[in-house]
């Protein structure tokens, strides 16, 4: 079950603390539990998938055709629908619920969200820029981005040009989080670090696609506590 993805709601920061006294900062997020909806066969699409939803929506928010399609699946209707591609459909059922035990064996998850949104901003803010100089014949302009296009040719700004616009509400992804530890009885998941975006923020986590090799902080505190035990040849 590691392809599939779930929702979750980012609810703030905190702190873990080891039994070596470190503490490790956390993001906590709390889960929806996703229902599959659909098993996609590869005679009819052409691949092997399964539609889970999340979420719940009043069905008088919802349209006709919806209303109709979660009442022929004889199913809740769902606030989100999300297809994930998957080696064997043959493991899913429809109406079976996925939880957070799908990260069971899992240690570190990709995690996809939105960035805070800070309105518009200058060259500086935005893109890091030095601006101009502080004295020297510059005026007014301390904080400008500079040139813009060119004289003659091609006489025009270039698409991708950094300049002063919207900054942040964008979708990010962060790879290779650590999981600190899950709480299954309270659908919660305690992620090492920060995650982009505020609070109530929706939060898609999936196991890293990258194979990581790094180790866990249990695993770093463990060989800690390993290296300790071994006895220092100078002492002798």
């Amino acid at each position: 079950m590691t392809e599939i993805a779930l929702i979750g709601k980012k609810l703030g920061m905190s702190r873990e603390f080891y039994k070596t006294g470190q503490s490790v900062p956390v993001t906590v997020l709390k889960m929806e539990t996703g229902r599959i909806i659909q098993v996609i066969d590869e005679e009819k699409r052409g691949y092997k998938a399964i539609q889970v939803g999340f979420g719940k929506i009043k069905s008088s928010k919802l349209t006709k055709a919806m209303k109709g399609y979660f009442s022929k699946k004889n199913t809740e209707p769902k606030k989100k629908l999300k297809e994930f591609r998957v080696n064997k459909t043959e493991d899913y059922k429809e109406g079976n619920e996925l939880s957070l035990e799908i990260f069971k064996d899992i240690k570190f998850v990709d995690v996809k969200s939105k960035t805070i949104g800070k309105g518009f901003a200058g060259a500086m803010k935005r893109h890091n820029f030095a601006g101009l100089r502080a004295s020297h014949g510059v005026s007014v302009s301390h904080r400008a981005h500079g040139s813009t296009g060119q004289n003659q040719d091609p006489g025009k700004v270039f698409k991708g040009k950094k300049m002063a616009g919207h900054m942040g509400d964008k979708i990010r992804t962060m790879q290779n989080i650590e999981i600190i530890k899950t709480d299954l009885d309270n659908n919660l998941i305690f992620l090492k670090g920060s995650i982009p975006g505020s609070k109530n923020t929706e939060v898609l986590v999936k196991k890293s696609v990258k194979n990581i090799k790094k180790l866990t902080m249990t695993e770093k505190i463990a060989e800690i506590e390993r290296l300790k035990k071994i006895p220092d040849k100078k002492k002798k």
